[in-house]
């Protein structure tokens, strides 16, 4: 099972090979002994490519529930579920994670020193099984029901602007009043250039950015500068608008705020590093200001 995973994961033989340190011969036959003992095909292949079949799907998301069983099974044997031990892996997004999973992490660390941490800060939707994830901070509204979620708060999605350029360009009254603006874009999670507002969303404004960025920080920084309005998390410009070198606009008209919860796919029993760095980050993250107001 183990060996059908891996090539299933790495697209192809010689991938799942190097990394399970094998030779691609040797893959080769336990797939071929796999599939003659269930008595079906679970891959398609060719010279330069591999599919799995439609059982194989099946197959494959059968194999990866019992493996992980197996390892909290073998881990729960060798102790790890008395006490933190191993790698923990924790995702956020980019500048959610540098602000205010980053402390937690290290707070964690130096709590436990059996546990080697990686972090892995991006702003797109990560695969907690897939990707080996432990730990999940994510932001917004939850679609997959069946991992294990504790809400710590919510953050808002604000319009903001700098003092001079409201200034020198007026302040927008109503979403419509954005046509009239210069207005900066970012291609990071969230974005679009449809914006909706209202509690329930029923409103939207179609935007026409004169600038887009890969990240909302770079957004912001354009922002700060004078150049337009943009449309951020109000965690990320919580120090901005403290400092005065942002104000937000279209308060009235703002969306309900995202939810943010801490997310695991260890429902049942967590280990013990899951379940202490979930404890932290619920204690650190309720107790925080978040820019949500």
């Amino acid at each position: 099972m183990t060996v059908f995973v891996k090539v299933a994961e790495a697209g192809g033989f010689a991938g799942a090979a190097r990394e399970l340190g094998m030779s691609a011969p040797s893959v080769t036959r336990v797939i071929a002994g796999l599939e003659d003992a269930l008595g079906t095909r679970l891959m398609q292949r060719t010279t330069r490519s591999m599919k799995l079949t439609e059982t194989g799907e099946r197959y494959l998301e059968d194999c990866r529930r019992i493996l992980a069983e197996l390892q909290q099974a073998e881990a729960a044997a060798a102790g790890s579920y008395a006490a933190p031990v191993g790698t923990l892996t924790v995702s956020a997004p980019v500048l959610f994670g540098r602000m205010h999973v980053m402390p937690i992490v290290i707070a964690f660390l130096e709590r436990h020193p059996k546990v080697t941490g990686q972090a892995l800060f991006v702003d797109r939707m990560t695969n907690l099984v897939e990707e080996g994830i432990d730990v999940a901070i994510r932001i917004g509204n939850l679609a997959d029901a069946g991992y294990a979620a504790t809400r710590v708060g919510s953050v808002r999605r604000v319009v903001c602007g700098a003092p001079e350029y409201l200034r020198q360009n007026g302040t927008p009254e109503t979403p419509a009043d954005l046509a009239k603006h210069r207005v900066i874009g970012a291609t990071a999670a969230w974005s679009t250039r449809e914006w909706r507002f209202g509690k329930a969303g029923e409103a939207s404004t179609r935007v026409s950015p004169a600038l887009y960025c890969n990240t909302n920080d770079a957004a912001i920084s354009a922002a700060i500068g004078g150049f337009g309005l943009t449309r951020v998390p109000s965690y990320q410009i919580a120090e901005e608008l403290r400092l005065g070198t942002l104000r937000t606009v279209l308060q009235d008209f703002e969306e309900e705020p995202l939810p943010i919860h801490v997310v695991h796919a260890e429902r049942r029993h967590a280990s013990a590093k899951v379940r202490s760095f979930v404890d932290l980050c619920v204690e650190r993250l309720r107790g925080k200001h978040l820019g949500t107001g």
